[in-house]
């Protein structure tokens, strides 16, 4: 694509609240694929990330950009989960919480579904996926290749979004610069390096439900659940939980889950050291009953998503 064609769809995209179109899924992968590249013109990817964000993205949108970017993603198509896997993008961090969900998929590997995880490794105030897994011990994979071993012979993997898609962290880390997020944080939400069958997702604002999970199927994925997630995390609510999408193949379903009747989620930060050292209480079952139901309310999900069986929706005890 010349800079003439990427200027022509950047135009469609630009025209204003009124004006503006959206690409269809083939003009988003191609626009992204050239935007993606290191050489591509600056000016033209920043107007492009803000005529985004000015415009919010569609499902096909979204689907196009993540096959853009799974093209810079080395060996993506050649290394593949086993079956059962499932997919657990983090990308937001946690302020208030630990992370219910990593003790979760730990108990998730320990009864023999194998969990990929992926995310970035650093966010400014926050304890992100992977200071909490290696402060459990476990391991970082650098490439897909050694990603797709270590999930066979370990069960449980983490690898970076730095690791597996240069191209794309590159775009991720901008938003200091644009001063606002763009839609690579959900590109890197949907993109299942390894393919797992299963995903489980979280979203922070409410219109993403419907846009992620009809992204999904656009993408074939096998089945997902996204929902919003605490702190943004693919991490449900015990106490309360908004907006869930079941998808599976080409359908898509809205699923509501009791309260646990526990303490509400906490509204206020605390220390960080705090929140990296609570996901092995949880692990030993020495933690709080909100944290304790998370994580079992969580197990049913990691069940759901490896093989499709009955998810619980009840309150759990």
């Amino acid at each position: 694509m010349n800079s003439n064609n990427t200027a022509a769809l950047i135009k469609r995209v630009a025209r204003g609240e009124r004006g503006s179109e959206n690409l269809n899924q083939d003009e988003a992968r191609q626009l992204f694929a050239q935007l993606l590249q290191p050489d591509a013109d600056q000016l033209q990817l920043g107007a492009f990330l803000i005529a985004q964000r000015m415009k919010g993205e569609s499902s096909a949108e979204l689907a196009g950009f993540v096959e853009a970017s799974r093209l810079c993603i080395a060996g993506f198509g050649a290394f593949a989960a086993p079956d059962g896997a499932v997919d657990l993008p983090c990308y937001a961090g946690k302020r208030r919480a630990g992370h219910a969900c990593l003790a979760a998929a730990i108990k998730a590997r320990d009864a023999g579904i194998p969990v990929f995880v992926h995310g970035v490794e650093f966010i400014d105030g926050r304890i992100t996926a992977w200071q909490t897994l290696q402060q459990a011990g476990f391991n970082r994979a650098t490439s897909l290749e050694e990603a797709a071993n270590m999930l066979v012979s370990e069960g449980l993997v983490y690898a970076d979004l730095s690791d597996l898609c240069p191209d794309l962290f590159r775009i991720y880390q901008l938003r200091q610069r644009l001063g606002v997020r763009t839609f690579t944080n959900t590109v890197a939400r949907l993109l299942n390096p390894l393919q797992c069958p299963g995903q489980l997702n979280g979203f922070f604002h409410t219109p993403y439900a419907d846009y992620m999970a009809q992204a999904n199927v656009l993408l074939g994925q096998h089945r997902s659940l996204i929902f919003m997630g605490a702190e943004g995390e693919p991490e449900l609510y015990a106490d309360r939980q908004k907006v869930v999408k079941m998808q599976c193949r080409d359908v898509i379903s809205d699923v509501s889950f009791e309260d646990c009747r526990t303490e509400p989620y906490p509204r206020k930060a605390v220390d960080l050291d705090e929140i990296l050292m609570s996901v092995g209480q949880m692990v030993n079952g020495e933690a709080n009953k909100r944290e304790m139901a998370t994580v079992e309310r969580m197990q049913h999900a990691f069940s759901w998503a490896a093989d499709h069986s009955g998810l619980n929706t009840g309150a759990l005890s």
